[in-house]
């Protein structure tokens, strides 16, 4: 996954949604549980975030192509690196997303307009159309590139219109390997999928309950579990991990001090008790422990994933915080805890070997953070309101504002903004940031080793930006009727840009 996107409080971050649905088609309820974060668990929850059609038609990149959905003309467009030529294959009405499955064989379109899926072949664009449920407007890929499943969720916008009937249980799975559709009806209100790391078994996450679904056995059939005693007074399910060897399912529910766990081989259920407002919960990269974030308490439980009611170990948070968020950093020795869901302006390195808490102040409240692959830098989004007790004479007060920091020797670069940032990636080799603001006609390059920027000069607005796997070259697609795309280079500072790529224009230097 490029990009982690973490603790969104804004609806202009609604993009989290879509990267978790292309890394692991799960969409965590809003601000992941992140709420009144001194309520003990009894304050009501942010309201949804809005996502925008823009937002939602972002390309999908492999290490070879950006694939384009060209919703208005039912084609997507086929981008080529580093020779950038261009194809289009036509596929189904209102393309409203494209997803490219991680080994980059297929590239798959949701067709809101004519309620099927296209799977298209990478190389060769020969599509395969096949119907599905109607009205759904989400897509999951399973990590292994044989599955793809859609959804309908109320809270997205939806290209297609209806009317008829709207079902909130139903979704389709489709093989992608021979275009086979398995349509079912799950648990009510589906937020997502989990898919098992051996490719066995895909878990569908519910209001209320798990739909476990084995991947090996045909026809496909949901093995349902309900995820409370009581069904009319069932806590909402907010979050779901697997266990590396995807024999748990452990699942975080709104306003419980329990973690589900359920065992998927058998369908039993179980309880962990964790505290007080569990708000978020993370399997660290070396899968060794299922850390819970347990906000009441201000406390980390760790949990082992093979055998979680073992006895947990448990570390005590900065007194004086009020966080309910962790991201593990990629060097499998430190985390990151923060709030998004108060203006506290500050975060901790959490060191794993020795559980040290390191605490280091902000300029602003975090509004989202990214994570660089390698786990050696930060790039802080802030929020346009202020802590508080702020220093009134702060030049970032009542701005937009972003801070990199190097997570060596802790460098920190704080920028004042003239805008809203609206979207952002960073390379898989953590060497590059890239970010987007509303209204300007710019990129902006970061580097994590200087924590410098630089400003680069679009032809038009920008709406979306990525970056190819394995490279420092970001792309911005940006608003224009027969569509434009640019391509940055960080490496060497070179800009292309392809406009009317839907009519296989030519490139502009």
């Amino acid at each position: 996954m490029l990009l982690l996107l973490l603790g969104c409080s804004s609806a202009d971050f609604a993009m989290k949604a879509a990267a978790d649905m292309a890394d692991t088609g799960y969409t965590p309820a809003p601000n992941d549980g992140d709420y009144a974060a001194d309520s003990g668990g009894g304050g009501e929850p942010p309201p949804p975030e809005e996502e925008d059609d823009y937002l939602r038609l972002s390309p999908a990149s492999t290490s070879s192509y950006v694939f384009i959905a060209n919703p208005d003309r039912g084609t997507v467009t086929r981008i080529g690196v580093p020779g950038l030529e261009v194809l289009t294959a036509a596929v189904g009405d209102l393309p409203s997303t494209v997803l490219a499955t991680a080994d980059g064989k297929y590239a798959v379109t949701l067709n809101e307009g004519s309620d099927d899926v296209s799977i298209l072949d990478a190389e060769s664009l020969h599509e395969e159309r096949v119907a599905i449920r109607d009205d759904m407007n989400r897509l999951a890929l399973s990590g292994d590139g044989k599955w793809a499943m859609a959804w309908y969720d109320p809270a997205a916008d939806s290209l297609g219109t209806s009317d008829g009937i709207y079902s909130f249980s139903e979704v389709s799975f489709v093989e992608l390997g021979t275009a086979t559709h398995t349509p079912m009806a799950v648990g009510f209100s589906p937020s997502g999928v989990r898919w098992t790391q051996d490719g066995q078994r895909a878990v569908v996450i519910s209001d209320a309950s798990l739909a476990v679904i084995d991947l090996s056995q045909q026809p496909l059939q949901p093995e349902m579990i309900a995820l409370a005693d009581d069904p009319l007074d069932a806590p909402m399910a907010e979050e779901v991990e697997l266990s590396p060897d995807g024999h748990y399912a452990f699942v975080r529910q709104r306003g419980s001090g329990d973690v589900v766990v359920v065992d998927l081989d058998t369908l039993v259920l179980s309880r962990v008790p964790v505290g007080n407002d569990p708000s978020d919960m993370d399997v660290s990269p070396d899968g060794n422990e299922l850390a819970v974030v347990v906000r009441g308490d201000k406390q980390l439980w760790l949990l082992n994933p093979a055998d979680p009611f073992a006895t947990p170990h448990i570390v005590d948070m900065p007194s004086n915080s009020s966080y309910g968020s962790l991201q593990y950093l990629g060097d499998d020795h430190r985390g990151v805890l923060y709030t998004t869901a108060s203006l506290d302006d500050s975060f901790t390195l959490w060191d794993r070997d020795d559980d040290v808490m390191t605490q280091r102040p902000l300029v602003k409240p975090i509004g989202s953070m990214a994570v660089s692959a390698d786990g050696s830098a930060l790039l802080i989004f802030h929020t346009l309101e202020d802590a508080a007790g702020a220093d009134p004479s702060s030049p970032f007060r009542g701005e937009w504002a972003i801070t990199q920091i190097n997570l060596e020797d802790l460098r920190s670069n704080p920028l004042l903004l003239p805008a809203e940032p609206k979207g952002y990636s960073v390379s898989d080799d953590g060497r590059y940031g890239f970010f987007i603001m509303d209204g300007l006609n710019f990129l902006e390059s970061l580097s994590f080793s200087t924590l410098l920027h630089t400003e680069i000069q679009l032809p038009s607005l920008p709406v979306h930006v990525g970056v190819f796997p394995g490279t420092g070259m970001a792309w911005a697609s940006q608003e224009h009727e027969l569509g434009r795309i640019s391509f940055y280079n960080a490496d060497d500072a070179a800009l292309d840009t392809i406009t009317g790529f839907e009519l296989n224009a030519g490139i502009q230097r």
